[in-house]
């Protein structure tokens, strides 16, 4: 029983340890002031349709569950509107879009 389990099970156990750091990786960290800026916009702008903190039943997408691999899903939706969300188009500039992906991704979780 040892000789035929054991070299599988310490095999199995490796693979594991080994991807354990690989699970955190590809989650953007965001400085505090980017995700600071990013909920005065979300609380100014976006809001009044996804809930304060985002936070409401009523709205489809629940922005606290948004991919954070899809970050321009999430610009292109800002910029040309998607399903009843409208094209916000050039209201948000760079730094600010990059605030709220910030916010969205991050914020809620600091």
């Amino acid at each position: 029983m040892a000789g035929g389990r054991a070299p599988g099970l310490a095999a199995g156990i490796a693979l594991v340890v080994l991807a354990v750091p690989a699970l955190g990786q590809g989650v953007e960290e965001f400085p505090a002031d980017r995700v600071k800026l990013g909920a005065g916009i979300y609380a100014q702008n976006c809001s009044p349709c996804h809930g304060p903190r985002m936070l409401d039943s009523q709205v489809p997408m629940d922005l606290r569950k948004f991919p954070p691999a899809e970050k321009s899903r999430f610009i292109a939706s800002l910029t040309r509107g998607k399903n009843q969300m409208p094209p916000f188009g050039d209201l948000f500039k760079g730094e600010e879009l990059e605030a709220l992906w910030a916010y969205v991704i991050a914020g809620e979780r600091k």
